[in-house]
């Protein structure tokens, strides 16, 4: 997938969530307004490989600080990178995008994403819309 097509988050959401199928199973996440997995070690790679096919951009603890303003709201709202927690996002340089949060556990076993839109530049309502459209695109 070309870094065009990135930019338009319906169709990475709905790309996004079929290259997920039979691999992970999502719940919501109120707290972050995300879908949230869950997913043993042994799975990472897998996970990762579908998350950089659709997400062009990672970010971390070291190099979030010089990444676009869009980035580091994402970070801060959830309360900033720790070491071997990543943020994948699709083209940060768009007023909207998709965003992963990669958060390894602490009993070195398991991990959790939550994968989200981001809109810039949206009224409240079309935002709702948007995350609405989002939730269905993840079957939650």
């Amino acid at each position: 997938m070309s870094d065009l097509n990135k930019s338009d988050v319906d169709s990475v959401c709905v790309e996004l969530s079929r290259a997920f199928q039979g691999v992970l199973s999502w719940k919501w996440d109120d707290r972050f307004e995300t879908v949230l997995a869950e997913f043993g070690v042994e799975t990472k790679d897998k996970v990762r490989a579908i998350l950089e096919r659709y997400l062009s951009s990672t970010w971390d603890s070291a190099n979030v600080g010089t990444a676009p303003e869009i980035v580091r709201t994402i970070d801060s709202d959830f309360g900033g990178l720790r070491p071997e927690q990543w943020l994948f996002t699709s083209d940060p340089n768009q007023d909207a995008l998709i965003f992963c949060a990669w958060w390894p556990w602490g009993n070195g076993k398991s991990i959790s994403i939550r994968i989200g839109p981001f809109y810039q530049k949206l009224s409240v309502s079309e935002s709702d819309e948007k995350v609405d459209l989002f939730k269905k695109s993840f079957g939650v």
